[in-house]
């Protein structure tokens, strides 16, 4: 959710600092700030409610440093205010953090009967307070006294005017990545703030310290013993970040898609065997064969994917599997079943929840995959093995790409288990062949874009829309609500349309349109009659399937049946943005919302 960004070396850290918050402002925020470094030893601190050309405003002419921390702060303790604004600072030390500390309350209480005067009402605060107060000769481990007081989760950066030429910072449940430059060193909370400086980057693990000088880094875990870490390259260049001429990333990521699809699938079909290759499962045959069940685990769009997965799952594999949000089932003290394949879902690799569903599972002995989009992001490091999206970089918050490539990946697994297990040759062929059209067929969807515009302008006229689908349908019909009410604000509800007469057939007038996913199934005659029910009771009704079954019909190619649901999301995608765009409303930063959702 918040973003770090730090910087330490021979340039002005300011110009680095702004850059790198500028990107990371996808990740979703209210207020930014900046603290560095002079070259007479003083800190410079400036903080600013809004967005980060607010704080840009307010910079003064002269404001420079050559070690420095940036931040964008999503509130969590406290309104949005310059006040609460990071970084936070305590005589000599400024610090910025991601995540919640938990015994904040007690750590404020302690502090202010000692005579210490906070100025926010964060829980962040305390951290610039505790290592302030360290009688430890170094900034690491003054920070390493402060951390051992602190439950709760963070990645952070601090900064200590009596260590100018030192940067610390440190991760627990919040990612931090380092990057190494030539003779200077950044580090960040997402690897977009770094692509412009550098290629070589570091994952700090939970419960690692980095201290960090221009000449290099070293690392160590909170009771001061040494760890290894080996660089590794990012592949993405900065070209991904750039809106490259569209007026909103969601709008650039949604024509990404054909070319995204092509990166999912490249290298993984078997014409041979008629099957797909993942060599990152880490699952032999005789233990694929062995599955019993599969339960998928995502949050938001990614658990909606994973309902996607599980019915091609069950549908080409025949092994039963079902979806759950991930941040449910944290919470329930969930039987892990030694026969059961847990699938952990996420666009950023770093959502919390999924997190620490995936770190009970290992603690109870389950064997977990990941399908995650962000190479060696914490989910993909705490997994057993698992598959990439490769989706490449996706910066709006309401996810396109990255859920289009998922449900191709699990297309890919239920095709690669299926084959294993008791799925044709022939079907496997078919499947294959189904797979190869898509990114042709999405591409033929996205030329149908200025109907459906004019269609979105009619509907966010409306205060609420209805979703509806059966079975192939229903996790289409949960995705296109949430795309819309996400950027539109225009309130949706999804229903399975089996459930209609079974209490919500109650709305449906004429100033509740409902939108039915109608795809040329062997449930389609249910699906009409369906329909017949909604325009009884003078209900508008917005088809999205393979023929035009009224004056609001969008329409797709026909794939496979088990692959018509991927292709059946893209109208719904761009629905949802013309909706939010003709509102005009800010598509790709919704409000109260971030990308990567690292805390509780």
């Amino acid at each position: 959710m918040c973003g770090i960004v730090a910087y330490v070396g021979p340039r002005d850290a300011v110009p680095i600092l702004m850059e790198g918050l500028t990107r990371l402002e996808y990740r979703g925020y209210d207020s930014a700030g900046l603290a560095v470094i002079g070259r007479s030893g003083d800190l410079r601190v400036r903080k600013a409610k809004g967005r980060v050309a607010d704080l840009a405003a307010a910079l003064p002419a002269r404001f420079k440093g050559r070690t420095g921390i940036g931040h964008t702060r999503w509130a969590t303790h406290g309104e949005p205010s310059d006040v609460n604004a990071h970084p936070h600072v305590s005589g000599p030390v400024a610090v910025v953090h991601n995540g919640i500390i938990e015994n904040a309350d007690e750590l404020r209480a302690e502090l202010e009967a000692d005579g210490v005067a906070l100025a926010s009402q964060t829980d962040s605060e305390v951290l610039a307070h505790l290592i302030a107060r360290s009688e430890a000769a170094e900034l690491e481990d003054a920070v390493r006294d402060a951390l051992s007081q602190v439950v709760g989760t963070y990645g952070i950066a601090v900064v200590d005017t009596r260590h100018p030429d030192t940067l610390v910072v440190a991760r627990n449940g919040s990612p931090v990545v380092l990057g190494i430059g030539e003779k200077e060193m950044f580090a960040a909370s997402d690897i977009a703030a770094l692509v412009r400086y550098t290629r070589q980057v570091v994952h700090l693990d939970d419960g690692e310290l980095a201290t960090v000088r221009a000449d290099g880094f070293r690392t160590s875990t909170l009771d001061a013993r040494a760890t290894s870490k080996k660089p590794s390259v990012i592949e993405t260049d900065e070209a991904a970040y750039d809106a490259e001429g569209y007026t909103h990333f969601m709008r650039k990521e949604i024509y990404e898609q054909p070319a995204a699809v092509e990166r999912a699938l490249g290298g993984r079909l078997d014409d041979r065997f008629h099957t797909a290759h993942l060599g990152g499962l880490n699952l032999d045959p005789r233990e694929a064969r062995g599955v019993r069940r599969v339960k998928i685990l995502g949050c938001g769009s990614a658990y909606y994917a994973g309902q996607m997965g599980a019915q091609l799952i069950e549908e080409l594999a025949r092994i039963p599997a079902d979806a759950e949000p991930a941040s449910e089932f944290r919470y329930r003290n969930p039987v892990v079943e030694p026969d059961t394949l847990y699938i952990a879902v996420s666009q950023s690799g770093e959502t919390y929840d999924t997190l620490v569903a995936v770190q009970e599972l290992r603690r109870k002995g389950g064997r977990v995959l990941g399908v995650v989009n962000a190479v060696g992001s914490a989910i993909a490091r705490e997994c057993d093995g698992g598959v990439y999206l490769h989706a490449g970089p996706e910066i709006a918050v309401a996810s396109t790409k990255a859920f289009t490539s998922t449900a191709v990946v699990f297309a890919l697994l239920a095709l690669h288990l299926g084959r294993i297990r008791d799925l044709s040759p022939a079907d496997g062929r078919r499947i294959c062949a189904g797979l190869r059209a898509l990114p042709g067929q999405i591409a033929e969807i996205l030329r149908q874009e200025d109907e459906i515009a004019a269609l979105a302008a009619d509907l966010a006229t409306y205060r609420s829309m209805l979703f509806i689908g059966r079975v192939r349908g229903w996790p289409i019909a949960r995705e296109g609500a949430q795309k819309l009410k996400e950027v539109s604000y225009v309130h949706a509800e999804a229903y399975p349309a089996s459930e209609l007469k079974h209490g919500p057939l109650a709305l449906v007038s004429p100033e509740l349109p409902t939108v039915a996913v109608v795809p040329d199934d062997e449930l389609r005659d249910k699906n009409l009659s369906t329909l017949g029910e909604i325009r009884a009771r003078r209900g508008r009704v917005i088809t999205v399937g393979h023929q035009e079954l009224g004056d609001d019909s969008l329409t797709v190619p026909k794939n496979e049946p088990e692959l018509d649901p991927i292709l059946l999301t893209i109208p719904l995608q761009l629905l949802a943005y013309h909706a939010a765009a003709a509102l005009g409303h800010d598509v790709d930063k919704p409000r109260n919302l971030a990308k990567s959702v690292t805390v509780e």
